[in-house]
Parts: C-alpha cells; sequence; structure tokens
C-alpha cells in the first residue's frame, strides 16, 4: 500500500495572490489577489505578422524600442508580451514540442540586443544555479508539457524510484474518479490516461516496446505527438475536474484570456481549460498542483527587475520533497534545470 498525501485545505479567495512586479494589468501595486495575466489566444500568437506587426506597436523589428531611452520597466504589459513572443515564435515551426537541456547562455543569446533587465535576471539565474533550461515549444500548452515532463522525470531520479513510480500511479489511478465526479466520461479520458500511466510505469518495469523508461527515452516520447499531447490533454482534464469539483474556491477568479470578462466555473473550464493551444495562468497552476499534490516554483523573467528573479511557490508536499522548477517568460514556460538536479 502507498503512502497518498492528505488533502491540503480547500483554496480560498483570499490564497489567490498574484506576484508583485509582474507585468500584470492592474494599477493597484499592492492588490493582494490574484488578477490573472492577459495574454493574446494561440490563433493570435500564430497570425503574428513580424516587423510590421511590432511597428504597428511602436517598437522595432529587432525588438528594441523606438524610443532608445525606453526601459523595459517603462514597457506597458503588451509591449514586454510582444518581445519575448517574437523571440521564441521565430523558431517555433523548427523547435520540437521538448528540447533537450540546453546552457542558459543560448536563451542569453537572444535577448543580447534587448534590455540589460533581461539579461541581468539571466545571469541571476545563473549565479544562483540555475545554469540550464529545456525548452519546450511556444504553442499555448507549453505549462502542461513543460510541467508532465519535469514530473515523470522527477520519478525517473528519485532515489527510491520504485516507490515513486508506484506512489504516482496510485494517486493517477484516483484521478480517474475525481474526472468522472466533474463529468468527464471514462470514453473520453481512458486512452490519454493510459498512455500517461503506461509511461510512467514504463519506469519501473519494461514498456509495451520491452524498454524501460530512461532520459533518452522520455525525451524521445514526449517529442512523439501522440504521447506528449495525451499527456497534455489528460493534466487538462485533471486540472479543469479539480477547479470544478471545488468551484466556490475559484468563483470570481476565471477571466477569458481574450476578453478579461469574468467566466462561470463550466465555460472556462470548457473554453480555456479543456482547450488546447490555451495558455495556464495563475489559477491552472494553482489548481493542477493542488490536484497531484506538487511542489511547483515558477521562476519570473519578465524583465521587470534587474536585481534578481521572483519565484512563486506552488506547495502542496514537504518541502524537504524539493520542487519542480518552470521558467516563465510573458507568454511562455520552460523547464528551468539547477546545477543540483540529478543528471
Amino acid at each position: 500500500m502507498t503512502d497518498t498525501p492528505p488533502p491540503s485545505t480547500p483554496l480560498t479567495p483570499q490564497g489567490l495572490r498574484r506576484p508583485k512586479q509582474l507585468p500584470i494589468d492592474s494599477d493597484v501595486e499592492d492588490d493582494p489577489l490574484l488578477t490573472p495575466l492577459v495574454l493574446p489566444s494561440a490563433k493570435e500568437l500564430w497570425n503574428f505578422t513580424g516587423p510590421e506587426y511590432l511597428l504597428s506597436r511602436g517598437l522595432r523589428a529587432d525588438h528594441q524600442c523606438l524610443s532608445c531611452s525606453l526601459e523595459f520597466s517603462d514597457y506597458t504589459p503588451a509591449q514586454l508580451y510582444e518581445l519575448n513572443q517574437q523571440l521564441k515564435d521565430d523558431s517555433v515551426p523548427e523547435r520540437p514540442l521538448i528540447d533537450a537541456v540546453a546552457p542558459m547562455s543560448t536563451l542569453r543569446a537572444e535577448y543580447e540586443n534587448g534590455s540589460p533587465s533581461f539579461l541581468k535576471q539571466i545571469d541571476w539565474l545563473t549565479k544562483n544555479g540555475f545554469d540550464k533550461v529545456q525548452r519546450t515549444k511556444g504553442d499555448g500548452d507549453c505549462f502542461y508539457r513543460s510541467l508532465g515532463y519535469a514530473y515523470i522525470e522527477s520519478l525517473l531520479t528519485s532515489k527510491d524510484k520504485d516507490f515513486a513510480v508506484a506512489s504516482a500511479l496510485s494517486l493517477l489511478s484516483s484521478t480517474k474518479d475525481v474526472l468522472e465526479s466533474a463529468g468527464i466520461e471514462k470514453l473520453v479520458y481512458e486512452d490519454f490516461y493510459d498512455d500517461f500511466a503506461n509511461l510512467v510505469g514504463s519506469i519501473s518495469k519494461p514498456g509495451e516496446d520491452g524498454l524501460v523508461l530512461n532520459k533518452e527515452r522520455l525525451l524521445q516520447s514526449f517529442q512523439n505527438p501522440e504521447v506528449s499531447n495525451s499527456i497534455v490533454i489528460y493534466l487538462r482534464f485533471v486540472t479543469s475536474a479539480h477547479i470544478k469539483l471545488n468551484r466556490e474556491s475559484y468563483e470570481g477568479f476565471l477571466v477569458h484570456p481574450d476578453t478579461k470578462d469574468i467566466m462561470d466555473v463550466d465555460s472556462f473550464c470548457a473554453n480555456v481549460v479543456q482547450a488546447m493551444g490555451r495558455e495556464a495562468d495563475h489559477v491552472e497552476i494553482e489548481a493542477l498542483c493542488r490536484a497531484l499534490y506538487l511542489n511547483v516554483d515558477v521562476a519570473y523573467l519578465t524583465g521587470v527587475r534587474g536585481d534578481g528573479v521572483d519565484f512563486i511557490k506552488f506547495h502542496n508536499r514537504d518541502e524537504g520533497e524539493g520542487a519542480i522548477t518552470l521558467l516563465y517568460r510573458p507568454g511562455h514556460y520552460d523547464i528551468l534545470v539547477s546545477n543540483k538536479r540529478a543528471a
């Protein structure tokens, strides 16, 4: 019998917070309640038209502001988003769903002609042990894909691998009842669940290919759209089900990413959480971490400050169990790799 962490205290509105000094569309600096980041839709990202689009927003095609004296701290949220989006979207067609781990210097090179604040933040991360990054494709599913990969990798590198895998499979199995309680039928989710559970199970026992999962095969699996997207979809279902079953904790905080209109729980889950290509914000991260009892730290690389990087913690286990660390840039998530992470 495996140990499953006890349910955490139900989330209250007071528990939904937003980090200060982030490019959030709010004029209230000290407002403690969550104000979701408002980002363009996936359709708008794919309609990005390059230099002309930047010029129409008062920006140069080389990602610098037309006013040379304008610092990134003076940029609007939309401008910050566009600068970062252009940097990553330039290579989206060639980028795999998830890439191999790369030195932080590769990310730094993309900002050489940008604001010193971004470079200072990247240098701060490197100095503080986060010297590598694992990039995901900017397709609107980057949060779920990054988290899914990092979660399975943490099982793969666990000191007690068999126990970690057994606990994870027990927890994943319990989510099936959660999904059905939220109205998501078995016929809808079972294939996605099987792909997820089979990949986790292959850490301890050979999979259908007769091979045990290792880091190389994990990367190959997440670069395979069928397997990778199955895990993304299942994580979206788990997130949606948790929000639906704890709706009193989330009502009033659910905002349409395009129109900024307040949404009801069912509409938000159907059109934002469960829809592929829709980016995740604070609410979705909080819900998924609570549903899977995860510790996740999100480092916000925004160019707003140059003296450090804000880390927002979503913790639902003992601190000693460590945390998955993601890197957020306006509109995108990658995996942030510490030099202390197991090789």
